[in-house]
């Protein structure tokens, strides 16, 4: 064990803590946390993802759970060294309960602990079967009745569905329903994912042509199969489509194309699901315990309804219907948005040579790709953080262990100097007539997305032709649509062939609404968002996101979503509560939210 870690005052004061929650003494507990104070629990001790703030919440907390939690072995993980900035010491820890082994990491200022992270990192007795717990594979010997592999695999795609039920469905298989299906194979829970496309990853092939991954490779590995080192740090949508179907076949998960749902509704007394789909023309009836909905983060597509979009005799979509750039070369196209997919489609525009306007009606956050890289993530995912012996584990983990109450405090430095950093790029910007923020508090993209999943860009290259005039921008809010255009509030007309709608997404209830029905969407409430009273963002303050991963109020019906860096992470997580219920554990979920917003 380093000598820092044993010298370190995390290692006392985290001995101290293990104490004094084996023996149940929850004042002694209380009096380690400074009254500024945060418990992150991912699953471990809450059975749910909830945020303990301040030393009261964490004693009823601790009140309600910890005498069948049962908690031991708090130690500083021995792998790990001990880190100190700015009076702030880090570090990682290891401990157990009853059921579960965990992870997670602490942060000790003063003497006292800060912030505590707790995390699920596996079930006693029911292993992921990796590692040294990884299948043999053959079945050595001579047996007349050995069935290969092939065969096996073969039968469980015949049976599965049909005279064997999945104990989960996954509706959506995108990223995030092929990440928790890889996870929930891994535990032995029998799944199946549908999806209505064609082939695994059509959900990225489907869309336009210019789209790409704007996160970095680094950030973007899937569980279990990282990508290749060969892999580009930017991911056109093909490729990743492509990854994504390969990845399923080699996962062997269990998924149904072209399958849409129909319908589904819960019986609480047999406690399962009946799901009706169309498999490729043909009705199944599904009986799962647990229904996921992996949709996205977002839900449908928020199309509006401007006066007069009826007489339009151009071409008129949403944004996620768009089928790219090359129908529309010498054509005048006008978007209404001014965000990711805005910036994206009107590039391609242009590089096809189309006239473009973009409406702007509220302002944007922009950051350049190249400064958010190296100022916002390139501590914990780049190549150099690679380098230095940043594992994508703990990186994740010191990721998952900044309370989002404090989160904006973290990241505000970052964007000051972003904003310092390119101050003439946005200066350009803002001589161009487009209208920045960097969100309410200032504290840039990450918040934003976080908060409501819109309003920000990550240039990779549209800004410059709106700084060039290239790109035009008007603003505004869209009064009506004619037939040969849009015009504005402010009575301008801006001449159209082609209008696309880059107006957003729902929340993922507005599926729930769909399948099953208006009551229970506004049973389980809103998705996403953390009540910060910010723009697009009502409280009251929740802590965590609304209802992704984890428990709802709908019983056996979860929420999983997000970018490709928040399904592999948390795949982890609602694997193991789904796998714990198929095993029959206890598991006594605290903190469970009231609704207060309905989508």
């Amino acid at each position: 064990m380093p000598d820092t870690i044993i010298d370190s005052p995390a290692a006392t004061i985290v001995a101290d803590l293990g104490k004094a929650l084996e023996s149940g003494d929850i004042d002694r507990v209380i009096d380690l946390f400074q009254d500024d104070c945060y418990w992150r629990d991912l699953v471990s001790f809450t059975w749910n993802i909830s945020t303990m703030e301040g030393k009261d919440a964490i004693s009823d907390m601790l009140t309600a759970q910890l005498a069948g939690i049962k908690p031991a072995a708090f130690q500083l993980d021995p792998k790990e060294s001990v880190d100190e900035a700015d009076g702030v010491v880090t570090a990682c820890i290891t401990f157990e309960t009853d059921l579960c082994r965990g992870y997670g990491m602490v942060r000790v200022k003063d003497g006292k602990i800060w912030t505590l992270l707790t995390g699920m990192a596996e079930l006693k007795g029911f292993e992921e079967t990796l590692g040294f717990n990884r299948p043999f594979g053959v079945k050595h010997g001579s047996d007349r009745s050995r069935t290969t592999w092939v065969e096996e695999r073969e039968e469980e795609q015949r049976t599965l569905g049909y005279s064997k039920q999945p104990y989960v469905v996954i509706v959506g298989g995108g990223q995030g329903g092929i990440a928790l299906g890889a996870r929930l194979r891994q535990l032995g829970v029998p799944t199946l994912i549908v999806d209505k496309n064609d082939r695994p990853g059509d959900a990225w092939r489907n869309r336009y042509k210019s789209l790409c991954l704007h996160d970095p490779v680094w950030y973007d590995h899937l569980p279990y199969m990282p990508f290749p080192p060969t892999w580009p740090i930017f991911t056109p949508k093909d490729k990743i489509g492509d990854w994504l179907e390969m990845y399923t076949k080699v996962m062997e998960l269990n998924y149904w194309t072209r399958t849409s749902c129909k319908s589904a509704s819960y019986n609480e007394a047999k406690g399962e699901w009946t799901l009706t789909v169309d498999r490729d023309g043909e009705e199944v009836v599904l009986k799962p315990k647990q229904l996921v909905l992996a949709t996205g983060m977002s839900g449908k597509p928020r199309m509006p309804d401007f006066p007069g979009m009826d007489r339009f005799k151009g071409d008129q979509h949403h944004s996620s219907k768009h089928p790219g750039p090359d129908a529309y070369k010498g054509k005048k196209a006008v978007i209404v948005g001014s965000n990711n997919s805005a910036h994206d489609i009107a590039a391609a525009l242009w590089e096809a040579g189309a006239d473009v306007t973009m409406v702007q009606r509220s302002s944007t956050h922009i950051v350049r790709s190249d400064s958010l890289m190296e100022l916002g993530m390139g501590p914990l995912y780049s190549e150099q953080a690679t380098a230095n012996g940043m594992t994508t584990q703990k990186a994740d983990m010191i990721f998952a262990s900044v309370p989002y109450a404090i989160m904006h405090t973290f990241q505000k430095p970052v964007y000051d100097n972003i904003r310092k950093r390119d101050a003439g790029f946005y200066s350009a910007l803002e001589k161009a007539g487009f209208e920045l923020d960097f969100g309410d508090d200032e504290s840039g993209l990450f918040m934003k997305y976080l908060r409501r999943g819109s309003g920000y860009y990550i240039d990779v290259g549209a800004c410059q032709l709106v700084i060039d005039g290239e790109i035009k921008i008007a603003h505004g809010q869209v009064s009506e649509v004619v037939d040969d255009g849009v015009v504005l509030d402010g009575g301008e007309k801006l001449e159209a062939d082609l209008i696309v709608y880059a107006t957003g997404y729902g929340s993922m209830n507005g599926w729930a609404a769909d399948l099953i029905g208006r009551d229970v969407a506004d049973k389980v409430g809103k998705c996403w968002g953390l009540g910060s009273g910010t723009t697009k963002d009502p409280g009251p303050w929740e802590g965590e996101l609304r209802n992704m991963w984890k428990p709802t109020q709908q019983k056996a019906l979860w929420f999983h979503g997000g970018n490709l860096h928040q399904s592999r992470f948390y795949s982890h997580y609602l694997a193991h509560q789904l796998k714990a219920r198929m095993e029959g554990l206890p598991t006594p979920v605290y903190g469970m939210r009231e609704v207060h917003h309905l989508s």
